[in-house]
This record gives C-alpha cells, structure tokens and sequence, in this order.
C-alpha cells in the first residue's frame, strides 16, 4: 500500500504565498516523477509543476516564474512553493507520484486526497 498525504493549503490573500507538502509512504522501492495538479470547480484537472528523480522541472506556462516545486528523494517528499498568489489559482492541489513497489516491478501513479488553496481578499 502506497499514501501520498498533502498539507498546506489554505485561503491567502492575492499576491501571497503558500507552500504545499506531499509525503509518499508505504511500500515504496523508488520514485520517478513527482508532481502537482489542480482542479477548479468545473473544470479539468491541469498540471502544475513535476520533477523527475533527477530533478529535471516541468512547469505550465501559468505558473512560471510564480511557483517553484523541489523534492527530497530520501524522505520521499514533494513540495510547491507558490508565490505571487492569483484568484486564478484558487484550485484543489492533488500530489501525483509514479511509484515502484518492488524491484523490477511496474510504475504505478498514485495521487494524494487534495488540498484546497483559495486566493481571495
């Protein structure tokens, strides 16, 4: 069994900032990608940000120069730091993870349950 357990969300004022947490637990042989998505009410889920094990970054055109994500392969831990903060980014943050649980054994993609970030005055 694999948990990917996110933290930090919450309602800023735009122009602030928030850091987002993920953890990966549980049987877990080696992480590939990591990353964020999000989800506004009505629409599709979008990609924020991901970083391969090596620490190559994706980011949506969005986000760029605002957010920054970084991970700690030994704790097996994701972040997104998010600056600059816009109504526009108010979204349920999902944590993604393309796991391996065993040697040898195939990739799987997890998400995490979703944090709420609201930008709003």
């Amino acid at each position: 069994q694999v948990q990917l357990v996110e933290s930090g969300g919450g309602l800023v004022q735009p122009g602030g900032s928030l850091r987002l947490s993920c953890a990966a637990s549980g049987s877990i042989f080696s992480i590939y990608n990591m990353g964020w998505y999000r989800q506004a009410p009505g629409k599709q889920r979008e990609l924020v940000a991901t970083m391969t094990s090596g620490g190559s970054t994706n980011y949506a055109d969005s986000v760029k120069g605002r957010f920054t994500i970084s991970r700690d392969n030994a704790k097996n831990t994701v972040h997104l730091q998010m600056n600059s903060l816009k109504p526009e980014d108010t979204a349920v943050y999902y944590c993604r993870g393309y796991i391996v649980t065993q040697p040898q054994g195939p990739t799987y993609s997890y998400w995490g349950q979703g944090t709420q970030v609201t930008v709003s005055s």
